[in-house]
């Protein structure tokens, strides 16, 4: 392997002094919306970003009466999200490249993991914005949104708007790079702008990979370094998703006692002969 080719996977010095194969401090809360069915924010470090999820008991034309329901998303960013104001991309009267690119990726994301026959015909809108970016925006979002689309999808169960879970397993997302020859995980603003090889992964509790998107900014990268990558990109993901699991386990609860009481015979009403016993 050539020098240009080669990298190392041992510690560097990273901002805060973070081991290479370390996520920035995660921090979420739920609720944190009023109205919305279902809303998180999750900060990495100094990358905010709160989800939202509306509930509508419509769906697509191409979905209508099919039985099925329909996952979207959108994300914007605010425009002091980043060290210099940008415009609102209402003033300009569409979405960015950057933006619409992002927000499919999300939707997908999401929809790798919902049952759409579970949902009935319904649509859950996920809102994606990011209150303060350095750094892996779109995976943070995409971590977030799937809290969000739990909570929202929890509501609908114990609501009896649909008969069951319609989310077949979490899904999450991290970044991960290579800066400096070395392979990193959770690239935060400074490491993103230097790095050689810039790779965003999604992927479900299992271990699925549902979406790899890898660039190589300054130089190609080979297939060792796709590896690395990727299993780097796991090991985050899983420490994610047992976040989010931990975060939805009393949601969970309440979700699968209240399909028990569902599933549970119901006992005939008594007869008058049961009540009162025979005629005296």
């Amino acid at each position: 392997m050539s020098d240009e080719g080669s990298f190392r996977a041992a510690a560097s010095p990273r901002p805060q002094g973070r081991a290479v194969d370390a996520l920035r401090e995660p921090r979420l809360s739920l609720g944190e919306l009023k109205f919305a069915e279902g809303s998180a924010l999750l900060a990495l470090g100094d990358t905010r970003v709160l989800a939202a999820a509306s509930v509508e008991t419509r769906v697509p034309p191409f979905l209508v009466g099919s039985g099925r329901g329909w996952v979207t998303a959108e994300y914007a960013m605010l425009p002091r999200a980043t060290a210099t104001r940008n415009a609102r991309e209402v003033t300009r009267g569409r979405p960015s490249g950057r933006t619409a690119e992002i927000q499919r990726l999300i939707g997908r994301s999401l929809r790798a993991v919902a049952d759409t026959a579970a949902l009935g015909e319904h649509t859950v809108t996920v809102d994606c914005d990011v209150l303060q970016a350095d750094g892996g925006t779109r995976t943070a979002a995409v971590t977030a949104g799937y809290l969000a689309l739990a909570q929202a999808a929890g509501r609908l169960v114990l609501e009896g708007a649909i008969p069951r879970w319609p989310l077949l397993e979490p899904v999450a997302a991290v970044s991960v790079g290579i800066v400096r020859g070395v392979a990193v995980l959770d690239l935060e603003y400074v490491e993103d702008q230097e790095a050689d090889v810039d790779m965003n992964v999604v992927a479900t509790a299992s271990g699925r990979l549902v979406e790899v998107q890898g660039t190589g900014e300054r130089r190609s990268f080979t297939r060792q370094e796709l590896d690395t990558l990727i299993d780097l990109a796991l090991g985050g993901i899983a420490r994610l998703v047992a976040m989010q699991q931990e975060a939805l386990a009393p949601l969970m609860a309440s979700v699968e006692e209240a399909q028990r009481s569902r599933q549970r015979p119901r006992r005939a009403p008594k007869s008058e002969k049961e009540l009162w016993g025979p005629p005296k």
